[in-house]
Parts: structure tokens; sequence; C-alpha cells
């Protein structure tokens, strides 16, 4: 165990110091926290499509789907980039989702609480199907 530094010039160690300590313990915490513990990508099941009405000033309904992830078994929001993701998306289906990238992890611009969207249906690309390059796949 390493003693703390000592003396005039000691402010800078000192503070790096605080700072590796304050990265792991927020690490440690998110990992624990986190539904996708830790990973920036995760498999999941669509249980329902649900709309959800976007925070003031706008007035929309934001297309989301409940998805319950293979790897724990929780459950969470995501939304459905894109015009006429909702089509193309069904109960059962499996996608993958990744965060959304909002700051510290918290939900991004009107969508209240939806912190991750959906980024593939069944192992294919959810923008490639928009766009019309892909058929979706029969499972």
């Amino acid at each position: 165990m390493s003693k703390k530094a000592t003396g005039l010039g000691a402010a800078r160690k000192l503070m790096a110091r605080r700072k590796s300590y304050k990265l792991q313990s927020r690490t440690k915490l998110k990992k624990k926290v986190d539904p996708l513990a830790g990973s920036s990508q995760a498999k999941g099941i669509v249980l329902e499509k649900i709309q959800i009405e976007a925070k003031q000033p706008n007035s929309a309904m934001r297309k989301c789907a409940r998805v319950q992830l293979v790897k724990n078994g929780k459950q969470v929001t995501a939304f459905m980039p894109g015009d006429g993701a909702m089509k193309l998306i069904n109960e059962h289906d499996e996608v993958v989702i990744e965060c959304i990238g909002g700051k510290m992890g918290r939900a991004k611009g009107d969508i209240p609480g939806v912190r991750w969207q959906v980024l593939k249906v069944n192992d294919q690309s959810l923008r490639a199907l928009l766009s019309g390059k892909l058929e979706k796949a029969r499972r």
C-alpha cells in the first residue's frame, strides 16, 4: 500500500491519485446499476410496442419497445429510430440495443426515461431495413 505524498510539491500527485480512485468507483457503480452490465450492446426479446409522449414543448408520440434482455432478464424501454420502424419490429423479435448516448448515461432529447435504442432486428440492421436494402428475415 502506497503512502500519500506530502510536502510542498505534492498537490499534483494527490490530485492525480484522487482522479484515479474516482474513475474506478464510477465504473464499478455503472456495472452494478446498468442493465447492460457495462457492455455497449445487448440482445433482447421485444415484449410489447409502446408509444411515449415527448416532453414539453414538443408534442409527439415517440415509438418505443419494451425489451427483455437475454443476458439477465431485465426489462428496458428502447427507442425505435427511423420512419416506419414500428411496422418492421414485431413482438417476440430478437433485437440488439445500444445506449442512445445522452449526457452521463441519461435519456437523450425529449423522450423521458428512455436510454437505449434498437440497432438490429433478427440480426439485420434496422437502418438497412428502413432504407429498403434488405427484407426482413422470417424466423
